[in-house]
């Protein structure tokens, strides 16, 4: 080949880039040719179309899960466990309650406590021991309520007391004279009184006493003696049904006291059941009617004036059908007409022997602690027309001459049952003779140490 031939041929030739770039060109301008052809467009759109139309469907339960997946730890599991964790921690601190195949360490067995788990075993012990310490405090109430009652009576006969034995320093007859006139301003009776004073002398023989400051538990002694004398039975009775009747002079706190007794009986578990037997005292039933409600007792009432027999005979009927305990029967006072008084209570009591004779019955006089002496001539008249078989004696937080209810229990052979100390509706007490004789010569600040 000659030179020339060479250098043209040379010349003619393109490199392999040149020629890729030339093929990538011609292929571009076929695919631009393809892209301008409607069918082919038209298939291009429709897959963008159905490509986009995935992705959305894909799209949506992501935004359906994500919540659901949020809310879940909502659920309140985690704090139901936190409590649970806690009351296991402290019933695996508390040997006493440990679980061991089916019985407690204590020797209680899963049978004896009737399926319970060891967390409800643990709560109602827990209950129990709160129930105990809620009624001591009460108890101790009770006496303290005796206490401040008594404060005008304590003051009278201690003061006397304790005056005289720090003005002597040997005991003579001078001595036991002054003692004698304080237990008779106390009003404890001429009678009962003595007979105090013959049980001193014989204390201080025996004893061989010398210090006057000791005859102070010498009387606390006696008069505990006195007030224990009477067997003092409960009213009601729990194998069948009760009747009280209340009887005593107006103005006395017959009404109160049958109320402030409802709502201890209502306290106690007991269906009270009141009858409005004092028909002729103007406003008797009307007054009667707001201790039964608040007392929220049934009362049986008919108008003023009615027959006071046929009140009961209607209570005793109604006691009946309702399956009450109780039925208490409000009488009339009218001590000044004592004839009418008898035949009144007579055939109030031939009435509940008859329609109600598998009732327990009780006769309760309410006396004014106020009066004083006066109070055992009022028991003496009303045992002749019914037979009393306690007293209730009020308003002793009023008067310092409690003594009076030492003087009853002496020369009277009724026992005392129930004693007012307040005005609130639970400020009427089961009489305790203990605890009476106690307050009698115990001052605050000695209770509270």
């Amino acid at each position: 080949m000659s030179f020339w031939k060479k250098l043209f041929g040379k010349k003619n030739a393109q490199p392999e880039e040149v020629l890729e770039t030339q093929e990538g060109l011609e292929q571009e301008e076929a695919l631009g040719e393809q892209e301008e052809d409607p069918v082919i467009k038209e298939e291009i759109e429709s897959m963008m179309k159905q490509e986009a139309a995935l992705q959305e469907a894909e799209e949506e339960p992501e935004i359906e899960v994500e919540p659901e997946i949020e809310e879940e730890p909502e659920i309140e599991v985690e704090p139901e466990v936190e409590v649970q964790s806690e009351i296991e921690e402290e019933i695996d601190e508390d040997e006493e309650y440990q679980w061991e195949e089916g019985e407690w360490e204590t020797g209680e067995t899963e049978a004896e406590i009737a399926d319970q788990s060891p967390l409800d075993y643990l709560l109602a012990e827990q209950e129990e021991q709160q129930t105990e310490e809620l009624e001591k405090p009460k108890k101790k109430g009770l006496f303290s309520k005796l206490l401040d009652g008594l404060t005008k009576t304590r003051d009278n006969i201690l003061g006397g007391v304790e005056d005289v034995l720090k003005s002597f320093k040997k005991i003579d007859e001078e001595l036991y004279e002054e003692l004698e006139e304080v237990l008779i301003m106390a009003d404890f009776g001429v009678e009962t009184t003595q007979r105090i004073m013959d049980n001193l002398r014989e204390i201080v023989k025996e004893r061989k006493i010398v210090d006057p400051e000791e005859l102070k538990g010498a009387l606390q002694e006696i008069i505990t003696e006195i007030l224990t004398s009477q067997v003092n039975t409960p009213i009601i009775v729990d194998d069948r049904p009760n009747v009280v009747l209340i009887i005593g002079v107006n103005g006395a706190g017959k009404t109160t006291s049958i109320g402030k007794l409802s709502h201890q009986l209502t306290s106690d578990g007991k269906k009270v059941v009141l009858a409005a037997a004092d028909t002729f005292r103007a406003a008797a039933i009307e007054q009667l009617q707001i201790w039964a409600d608040r007392a929220n007792v049934d009362l049986i009432k008919q108008a003023e004036g009615s027959d006071p027999a046929s009140v009961v005979f209607d209570a005793i009927a109604s006691a009946k059908s309702k399956n009450a305990d109780v039925l208490i029967c409000d009488t009339a006072g009218r001590l000044q007409n004592k004839v009418n008084l008898m035949k009144e209570l007579e055939k109030i009591s031939r009435v509940i022997e008859r329609e109600y004779p598998e009732a327990h019955k009780e006769v309760l006089i309410v006396l004014d602690a106020t009066t004083g002496q006066n109070a055992i001539s009022q028991v003496k008249v009303f045992k002749e027309a019914a037979n009393v078989d306690g007293i209730i004696l009020t308003k002793l937080d009023g008067t310092a001459k409690g003594g009076a209810v030492v003087g009853i229990c002496s020369s009277l052979n009724v026992p005392v049952k129930y004693i007012g100390v307040g005005e609130t509706i639970d400020d009427l007490q089961v009489f305790d003779p203990e605890s009476f004789a106690r307050a009698l010569f115990q001052t605050t600040e000695t209770s509270e140490e």
